[in-house]
């Protein structure tokens, strides 16, 4: 046991001894606990579930960069491209109208990165990956987010695939009182990937995270950092 699990432990064990705790596991004692690619994409890696409310009448004219912990986010890809069509990007909403950007203000494309960043090698070659790359559009309606979310990650996912993405495994669906969000694992050129897609009243996107010491970001923590990132990017 290393020193700072050792002195995690202590904690927990001497805020039990005066009763003083919860019942729950501290955010320390879980931190600790995460995998290297859980620890890399940062948060809490608890999604919120509950229903989906009734349509507020939000409408979006913003993509902001956001504030979010444990990560640096910047606008744009962050210097990292599959190419060949291997990005991830949101097709199948060809229902859905989407808002102009007239004034500049969609950040339709945002990197974050987390420390130590993530290095992805291939033979002889490696390069500096985000923990995710994120892809918004704004529309002026959607009245289903569900099947409209339905729709774009059955169009994007074959898409992707015809162009070299292998899915796997089971695909996870949360629902929380603002969005829905939707994730699937898949092999990209090598690499083990954790893909996101999610969409509200006004909005839709994607996720892609990359993986940090050749391991899956589990989809729990993404599908957790998929709503985080979606309520510090979406501006009225």
């Amino acid at each position: 046991m290393t020193r700072w699990r050792t002195a995690v432990a202590a904690v927990v064990l001497a805020a039990a001894a005066t009763g003083c705790g919860t019942g729950e596991p501290s955010d320390a004692a879980r931190s600790a606990d995460r995998s290297p690619a859980e620890a890399s994409a940062g948060g809490t890696g608890r999604a919120k579930a509950e229903e989906l409310a009734a349509d507020p009448g939000t409408r979006y004219t913003t993509v902001a960069v956001p504030t979010m912990e444990e990560l640096v986010c910047d606008e744009g890809d962050g210097g990292f491209r599959f190419g060949s069509d291997l990005d991830m990007r949101v097709t199948g909403d060809d229902g859905l109208k989407e808002i102009e950007d007239g004034g500049g203000d969609v950040a339709d494309e945002v990197s974050c990165f987390g420390s130590p960043r993530n290095v992805l090698r291939k033979g002889t070659m490696s390069a500096s990956a985000p923990v995710f790359t994120a892809r918004t559009d704004l529309y002026e309606d959607v009245k289903d987010p569900t099947a409209a979310l339905n729709r774009i990650f059955d169009a994007s996912t074959r898409l992707a695939t015809g162009y070299g993405r292998n899915f796997h495994g089971a695909t996870k669906t949360v629902t929380s009182g603002t969005l829905v969000v939707k994730c699937r694992q898949n092999v990209t050129d090598t690499f083990p990937m954790t893909t996101c897609f999610w969409a509200n009243y006004g909005a839709a996107g994607v996720l892609d995270f990359f993986p940090f010491d050749d391991q899956y970001v589990p989809i729990e923590s993404a599908a957790a950092r998929t709503q985080e990132f979606v309520a510090g990017a979406l501006k009225e």
